[in-house]
């Protein structure tokens, strides 16, 4: 096994403690039957792994950026998937920069503890996409509440999680604009099959995808988080963390693929001498390790930005550029190494060669990062 950086060693022991109990086979047997790793995420939350970005003072471990970064990757590597509780991490920033003391005092707690889970989060739409502020899901104010309607997609663990966060228009204003749109933290429990319609999207990995419809969803108006119109601000605050987390999944994807094609390279033979002595085996290898590394310290150093209230979007928006197609780079040539085998769910690599192709897209597509460096970094003209 190849370490590329080992800061906080003795949290990544102690995820990797954790995931001995959960290997390979686990994952295999919930993609297969299209479940969510309950117990997985229970152990995480249980150990305080989930809460490490919520404050002590609400019961969590008061972590840093960084340390959470750490925890993704390690399940990533294990063979396993933080997809299952990652939101759990970044969508905790809205509510803990902008949320009144009230919501926090109401929320913090339980979700610190595994009462309640916050694993939603509501933004794009059917006819939106990655256009955010051409979004229609509606909150109308009448008096101390709101009525919503709207549908949400690629909303995931919806099914299994209690509260969402959701990003609605509330201006009168139908345009394109920021100032129309507020940020909700809702709990959804008792709406669920009433004015909450939860639908699952059976998808290429097991994700837990859904798409939600509201219907004449009335919420009282201390759901708002913060001020009205300022909800697209308040995720655009989230957005780092949400990056440098997924970098840190990509990171971790990467060094699995590294980790298989180095044990498999060097123990399969054919024509009587192991497969790792061809250079065209090698080198694919030894070049998706380079990019791993080179994002990996890319990533490192937006962690410390973030953690130290820097700005950070530059670091943050290029580590996940880089690393997932590092991790992309690595499946490619790991399933090349592993040839016929590599198809077969046996062996886990196609599990995880799907799961980490998702990357190029989401939750943000490589183009996208692309034109941010283009127009907000090297000054082109916007391209959208």
């Amino acid at each position: 096994m190849i370490e590329t950086n080992t800061d906080w060693q003795e949290l990544r022991i102690g995820i990797k403690g954790i995931c001995k109990y959960y290997p390979e086979s686990y994952w295999q047997e919930l993609d297969r039957e299209r479940k969510y790793p309950t117990d997985f995420v229970k152990k995480l939350t249980k150990e305080g792994y989930l809460s490490c970005l919520i404050p002590e003072k609400y019961g969590g471990s008061g972590l840093n950026m960084r340390a959470a970064s750490v925890i993704l990757e390690e399940i990533h590597r294990s063979g396993g998937n933080g997809a299952a509780c990652h939101a759990q991490m970044y969508i905790m920033g809205s509510l803990l920069k902008h949320g009144s003391d009230e919501l926090k005092d109401k929320y913090l707690h339980k979700i610190a503890n595994g009462t309640i889970r916050l694993q939603a989060f509501g933004v794009t739409e059917p006819s939106s996409g990655t256009d955010t502020l051409s979004i229609k899901t509606k909150a109308v104010k009448n008096g101390k509440k709101y009525k919503i309607n709207g549908q949400k997609v690629w909303t995931s663990r919806a099914e299994h999680s209690d509260l969402i966060l959701l990003l609605a228009r509330t201006g009168k204003d139908n345009h394109k604009k920021r100032e129309s749109l507020s940020l909700f933290l809702i709990d959804m429990r008792k709406h669920i099959g009433k004015q909450i319609f939860i639908k699952p999207i059976r998808t290429m990995i097991n994700h837990s995808t859904t798409e939600i419809f509201f219907d004449n969803l009335e919420i009282d108006e201390d759901c708002l988080i913060g001020e009205e119109g300022k909800g697209f601000d308040y995720i655009l605050d989230g957005l780092n963390a949400e990056r440098l987390l997924i970098a840190s999944e990509c990171i971790g994807d990467a060094k699995y693929f590294v980790d298989k094609s180095i044990e498999y390279g060097n123990q399969r033979e054919v024509f009587n001498r192991p497969i790792g002595k061809n250079q065209a085996i090698q080198f694919p290898i030894a070049k998706a390790y380079s990019r791993t590394l080179a994002a990996e310290l890319v990533l490192i150093k937006g962690c410390e930005l973030f953690d130290k209230k820097k700005q950070c979007g530059q670091e943050a928006n290029i580590s996940k550029l880089l690393a997932a197609e590092a991790s992309w780079e690595a499946a490619e040539a790991t399933m090349q190494t592993f040839g016929g085998f590599a198809f077969s769910e046996e062996y886990n690599i196609e599990r995880k060669y799907r799961e980490t192709r998702l990357y190029q897209i989401a939750p943000v597509s490589t183009n996208m990062i692309l034109a941010y460096i283009s127009h907000k970094i090297l000054g082109f003209a916007r391209s959208y």
